[in-house]
């Protein structure tokens, strides 16, 4: 019996004209979830993605206009891969198919290990969702040296950067390590920090492709 694939409209908040680069977050979904079909697209006009209020605040009306897009051409769900989770609130008040964001997600799965949490993001703030839900059992975090963007990232600085900033964490007490931005999911940092740090590591990109399966292969009864 051949079983339906669960569509999956998968919005990155970066802007980009690189295919490779536009579907990598699709790709590593379908990697990890075989049952999934992972169609990706990316708002317009923000090249260095979500990096502060101002961006994030341009990109929420930008984000609910391709979720009501997708759910128009007959997508299961949407994944919205951005650790600020901007529009998934609204587009659950609008939408029938279900919608994750990854800052919520991230943050729930980290709770559930009932250790100290510390977040590393790229923004100077930890994004409200994720704060909301971790509350004081976060009890660190921090950015990594010389990143302002999610493009800052993909750089050898950026990564040894992030690495090094984990570990500053480390020392402060932290066990569990929630990441705020899915572009770490782009240079596949936690398997890489949880192997040098030994800190269990939560990657927002599977965190929330993994709720999303969760429900769509309930809903299929796959």
């Amino acid at each position: 019996m051949v079983v339906k694939r669960a569509k999956v409209g998968l919005i990155r908040v970066l802007t980009t004209s690189d295919r490779d680069l536009l579907e990598l977050h699709g790709k590593k979904v379908m990697s990890w979830f075989p049952e999934l079909e992972v169609v990706s697209r990316c708002i317009p006009d923000q090249p260095e993605g979500i990096h502060d209020d101002t961006t994030e605040q341009m990109a929420v009306p930008k984000v609910i206009n391709l979720a009501e897009e997708f759910e128009s051409e007959g997508f299961d769900g949407i994944l919205v891969s951005c650790a600020g989770d901007p529009g998934v609130s609204e587009l659950k008040e609008v939408l029938s198919i279900p919608v994750v964001g990854a800052g919520r997600t991230t943050a729930c799965i980290a709770l559930s290990f009932d250790l100290p949490i510390g977040v590393l993001g790229i923004t100077d703030e930890v994004p409200v969702g994720m704060k909301a839900v971790l509350r004081d059992r976060m009890i660190a975090w921090t950015k990594p040296s010389g990143v302002t963007s999610t493009l800052d990232l993909m750089t050898p600085a950026g990564r040894s950067n992030t690495l090094n900033a984990a570990e500053e964490l480390k020392q402060k007490g932290v066990k569990v390590l929630a990441l705020a931005c899915t572009g770490m999911a782009s240079i596949d940092v936690a398997p890489l920090i949880a192997k040098e740090t030994g800190l269990i590591v939560v990657d927002p990109l599977k965190a929330a492709a993994a709720a999303l399966w969760t429900v769509l292969e309930q809903r299929g009864g796959n």
